[in-house]
């Protein structure tokens, strides 16, 4: 069988989706995902399931195997009132939209790299290699695993940099088994700009948030509204917060500062190599 030639100038590119498992089975991804996002905007799933195109018996089909597998309801149905009742997402299930999204837009950015180290498939594809030249622009950093400490509910995972700073993620038990986490494995941490809180003078201060990377300021990027402020870390490595201009004038943020990178474990999203 043959298809439409190949033009010389079309170049292989890498797509690739986003799902979410639990114990192995689909919790959903794109589609599951939109149909909450039109359930919490309608306020109906009939509402949400012709804005989707499917039929009503797929849609709650769709609702109820997530209520199950997330552990707690994602939408709930209410009763009463000259309407006879509605459907809205819990706060369980805006809280999943919210991280979808963000877990999304890493996945995109993440696969756009791959593919564009991808373009000769003859290629060696080193992953790991290119995160680490990247890591400064995008708050990706490649290290190595050098604790597992179990918890109740959670696992803390520590993370060493290749100029000592130390990364700690706070993983549930099923993620550390399913990325087969231990000491002394390569892997690498993503840590959106928007977690990233950005303190000048820690000097007597306590805080809960685990990850606290001192360094000096080594730029900042304004826009219209807020600004990038890039803090090269001591001993090596950089990484970028996104703060408001006001916050960026209040903290004297400029070239030569010195300033810490704080954000909790809980911001941290950990991989490893395939």
């Amino acid at each position: 069988m043959t298809g439409r030639p190949r033009r010389q100038d079309e170049r292989i590119e890498l797509r690739g989706a986003l799902w979410m498992t639990v114990g192995g089975v689909s919790l959903g991804g794109h589609g599951r995902i939109g149909l909450l996002r039109a359930i919490a905007e309608h306020g109906s799933i009939t509402q949400a399931a012709k804005a989707m195109g499917m039929s009503y018996k797929a849609a709650w089909d769709a609702v109820d195997t997530m209520n199950n597998l997330a552990g707690e309801a994602l939408v709930e149905r209410t009763s009463g009132g000259r309407g006879g009742g509605a459907t809205r997402l819990t706060a369980r299930g805006l809280r999943l939209i919210e991280r979808y999204a963000q877990l999304d837009a890493i996945h995109q950015r993440f696969v756009r790299l791959l593919s564009e180290e991808a373009a000769d498939l003859q290629a060696d594809l080193d992953v790991l290699r290119t995160l680490n030249v990247r890591t400064s622009a995008r708050n990706q950093f490649a290290g190595t695993i050098t604790a597992v400490r179990a918890g109740a509910v959670d696992d803390e995972v520590e993370l060493i940099l290749p100029g000592g700073a130390r990364i700690v993620a706070l993983l549930t038990r099923e993620s550390t088994e399913a990325l087969g986490l231990r000491p002394r494995q390569a892997a690498f941490a993503l840590v959106a700009a928007s977690a990233v809180i950005v303190a000048t003078d820690l000097r007597g201060a306590r805080l809960s948030a685990r990850n606290q990377l001192p360094g000096t300021v080594a730029a900042v990027l304004p826009d219209a509204v807020n600004a990038e402020v890039v803090i090269d870390i001591d001993g090596g490595g950089s990484v970028a917060a996104t703060l408001t201009q006001a916050s960026v004038r209040e903290l004297g943020l400029a070239p030569g500062v010195r300033a810490s990178a704080i954000f909790k474990a809980s911001s941290v999203i950990l991989g490893v190599a395939l």
